[in-house]
């Protein structure tokens, strides 16, 4: 039996699996080596993940994290896990996961639209190309935090329709000191964009709204699709923010010249298919 996680729009999935069967399924909070310490991470593996993940020793823990790209960052996460577990641990950046999950052991250019955004182009075996996302505040085009940053920004200086700025108020009651305080004054503002950009899923018919995420996904192309042979390889996306606006993602692609073909909220049914043949 092995355990398997990955951080993906703003958490960490797990699931303990017995060859093609999911055991146990838990959801906790995502961890990261640039927000969390050795220490921090073992406490929120411990507190948040139910008993079953502790009763016994696994065969083997494979963990796909935010954050694991270099050799340091890997090493706080893999340490934590094995003070946890006590048993072989191999942590993996969270992009291998998501194209493992998507193409198996075929290539394709792999997506991440949630939290943030990323990409990457797999040759069946690793990522061979990448864009550097750039995280929120100089990229993630596309993703829900970035989403967020936009109509907050045009919330504040009164761009909407008003239609939609008293829906919001309706909705949030927010201030511009609450909005500023929420954004600037907080530990993980990423995470108060993302909240807010939830908005924008019960208004997608305003012509406004749409375009606004319209655009989003047309600079996540722009600005990292480009960098790809991407009419070579077949391009799929996992993440809430592309299951959410998957009409309006597939509109963008279309319209960019690229065809989607496979988007999906969650990674974990395509790593079980991975890790069961492996």
């Amino acid at each position: 039996m092995k355990v398997i996680a990955i951080v993906v729009s703003g958490e960490t999935h797990w699931m303990l699996i017995d060859e093609n069967t999911i055991v146990e399924q838990a959801i906790t909070v995502g961890i990261n080596p640039f927000y969390h310490s050795r220490r921090e991470i073992s406490h929120l593996i411990r507190l948040q993940l139910p008993d079953e993940f502790f009763k016994r020793r696994w065969e083997h823990i494979y963990f796909y994290g935010a954050g694991c790209s270099g050799e340091e960052k890997t090493k706080i996460v893999e340490s934590s896990l094995v003070a946890q577990f006590r048993t072989l641990v191999t942590v993996l950046p969270n992009l291998l996961g998501v194209a493992r999950s998507l193409f198996g052991d075929n290539q394709g250019i792999a997506c991440i639209l949630g939290t943030i955004s990323n990409s990457g182009l797999y040759n069946g075996q690793e990522i061979i190309q990448s864009v550097r996302p750039l995280g929120y505040v100089l990229g993630d085009e596309g993703s829900g935090a970035y989403l967020g940053k936009i109509f907050l920004s045009d919330y504040l200086k009164g761009i909407p329709p008003q239609s939609i700025k008293d829906a919001f108020f309706e909705e949030y009651g927010a201030t511009v000191d609450m909005i500023m305080n929420d954004v600037y004054l907080n530990p993980s503002p990423e995470r108060t964009l993302v909240y807010y950009s939830r908005f924008l899923q019960k208004h997608t018919n305003n012509e406004y709204v749409y375009q606004l995420i319209y655009n989003g996904f047309m600079k996540f192309f722009t600005r990292n699709i480009s960098a790809y042979d991407h009419g070579a390889y077949p391009i799929s996306f996992i993440g809430d923010v592309a299951a959410r606006y998957e009409t309006v993602l597939r509109r963008a692609a279309t319209d960019f010249g690229i065809s989607i073909k496979d988007v999906y909220q969650s990674p974990m049914q395509g790593l079980l298919r991975y890790h069961s043949g492996h």
